[in-house]
C-alpha cells in the first residue's frame, strides 16, 4: 500500500474544518495563526504560502509577518512577545532557517509554550518525553498518525528511527515509545544499520541521504515512512527523492510513503491541527 499523503491530509483538514465551524457557531471565536518569515529563502516562501492557503481552507485566521534578513534578535523577540499577549493569536510559528546572527533556540524559547504550534519549545518537548499532553512537532506527529492509520495496535513492534534530530528523530522516538514499541535509533555513526533495519516492523527515515535505505534492508510487511527530501540533479533538471529507494523497497512493505506526496502534505495538516488544539487549550474548550 502506498500511503497517499495528499488524501490523508484532506481527510484531516476536513475534520479540522468541521470542528472549527462548530466552535464558531457556539463561541463566535476563530483560531488564529501567525507565521514569522525572515528574508527571501525560496523554499520557506513556498512552505509559508502553502500553510496560509491550507489555514484559510479550514477557517483559521492566518497572518504572515515578513521581515528583512537584517532584523535584530532583540526586535524579533519583541515581535514574539507582542504576539504572546495577543488574544486573537493562538499559534505562533517562526519559519526556519533563521539568519546566522539570530539564535534559533533563544527565539523558540521566547514563544508562549501554549502557542508553540511547531512543538519545539523545551516545555512541549519535555511534556512529550514525560508522557504528558503537549503540542507535538508537526512532521513526527504526521508520521505517527499515518502509521496508526495502517496499524492501530503497535504494542511490542520493533521500530527503527533513522535520524536523531530534535525536529524529527527524537520526538518520533517518544511517540513510538508511548505506543509500547521497542525503539532503536540509527544515525550516521551506526555501524550495523542494515541489520537493524531488517528486524524492524516500522522504519521511519529522516537522515537526509538520498536512497539510503534499499530493498534488501527491509523486512517483508514493514511499514516505511520516508521523511527525506533530497534534490537530485537529472538530465533535464532536478528531481525530488526521499531517503528510501522507493522502487526496491515498495515491493517489501505493508505500507510506504512516497516522496513527494507523502509526509509533506500531512505535516501542514498537523500544523493546522496544532493550531486548533492550542486555540482550545487557551480558551479551555474540551477536545473531541
Amino acid at each position: 500500500m502506498i500511503i497517499d499523503g495528499k488524501k490523508f491530509a484532506r481527510k484531516l483538514k476536513l475534520k479540522i474544518k468541521k470542528e472549527i465551524q462548530s466552535i464558531k457557531k457556539k463561541t463566535r471565536l476563530t483560531p488564529g495563526l501567525t507565521v514569522i518569515l525572515i528574508g527571501n529563502h525560496a523554499p520557506s516562501e513556498i512552505y509559508v504560502r502553502n500553510k496560509a492557503i491550507s489555514a484559510k481552507e479550514v477557517g483559521i485566521n492566518s497572518k504572515v509577518l515578513r521581515f528583512k534578513n537584517s532584523i535584530s534578535e532583540t526586535k524579533l523577540i519583541s515581535v514574539i512577545q507582542k504576539l504572546n499577549k495577543d488574544k486573537k493569536v493562538h499559534g505562533i510559528l517562526v519559519q526556519l532557517p533563521l539568519p546566522d546572527h539570530i539564535h534559533g533556540h533563544k527565539i523558540i524559547e521566547e514563544i508562549d509554550p501554549r502557542k508553540d504550534v511547531d512543538g519545539f519549545h523545551p516545555i512541549n518537548v519535555g511534556n512529550l518525553s514525560s508522557g504528558k499532553d503537549s503540542l507535538i512537532s508537526c512532521t513526527p506527529l504526521g508520521c505517527y498518525l499515518m502509521i496508526k492509520s495502517i496499524r492501530k495496535n503497535l504494542s511490542g513492534l520493533n521500530a527503527l528511527m533513522i535520524g536523531r534530530s530534535n525536529l524529527n528523530g527524537k520526538p518520533m522516538v517518544q511517540l513510538l515509545l508511548k505506543e509500547d514499541c521497542t525503539v532503536t535509533i540509527g544515525h550516521s555513526k551506526t555501524k550495523n544499520l542494515k541489520e537493524l533495519c531488517k528486524k524492524a516492523d516500522i522504519v521511519v527515515v529522516a537522515a537526509g541521504r538520498a536512497n539510503l535505505v534499499k530493498g534488501d534492508w527491509i523486512k517483508k510487511g514493514a511499514i516505511v515512512i520516508d521523511v527525506g527530501i533530497n534534490r537530485v540533479k537529472k538530465k533535464n533538471g532536478y528531481k525530488i527523492i526521499g531517503d528510501v529507494e522507493f522502487k526496491s523497497v515498495v515491493k517489501k512493505t505493508k505500507a510506504i510513503t512516497p516522496v513527494p506526496g507523502g509526509v509533506g502534505p500531512v505535516t501542514i495538516a498537523c500544523l493546522l491541527n496544532n493550531t486548533l488544539k492550542a486555540f482550545k487549550n487557551i480558551n479551555y474548550l474540551s477536545s473531541k
